[in-house]
């Protein structure tokens, strides 16, 4: 069994919608990122990197790449996934948390958590979606920005006996 803790933050920039836990959302801004800056998604590679020994998102996808340049975050959790799969590590359970005053998450939330458990190849019952405001405080509560945090637990499954 391991645990791993992930957290993420973007700033708001142009645009017209945001990416939160593989869903996109119309809002007012885009955000400033290297690739679809999905604050929950990177968070959460982070947390199952972390889980693993692996690192972190930014050496697997470092934002001098331009391999990497407006990637999907869906396509970086699969990336992490095999990795993972290739260690024999299974999710036991995700619980993330967004930081935002907006936009407002809970109309998408189900969406995010199915989303989640299928990038996972969990039960949607493993993924809890969990969002907060900062009460006005700091940027986020300025309205400049948003954050995610995730933890995970990994297990290890057993390895065919070679013969």
């Amino acid at each position: 069994m391991r645990i791993g803790f992930g957290t993420d933050v973007h700033a708001f920039g142009p645009g017209d919608s945001v990416a939160v836990a593989g869903v996109r959302m119309p809002h007012s801004r885009g955000v400033l990122a290297h690739s679809d800056g999905d604050v929950a998604l990177h968070a959460l590679c982070d947390a199952l990197l972390g889980a693993a020994g692996l690192g972190d998102i930014g050496m697997h996808f470092p934002d001098s790449d331009p391999k990497w340049k407006g990637a999907d975050s869906r396509e970086l959790t699969r990336h992490v996934m095999a990795l993972l799969g290739a260690r024999h590590y299974v999710v036991g359970n995700a619980d993330l948390t967004i930081l935002a005053e907006a936009p407002r998450i809970g109309r998408y939330r189900e969406e995010m958590r199915r989303t989640v458990a299928q990038l996972l190849a969990v039960g949607e019952q493993q993924v809890n979606i969990k969002a907060t405001t900062t009460e006005g405080l700091g940027f986020i509560g300025r309205g400049e920005g948003l954050a995610a945090q995730a933890v995970v637990l990994l297990l290890e499954v057993e390895r065919e006996a070679s013969r």
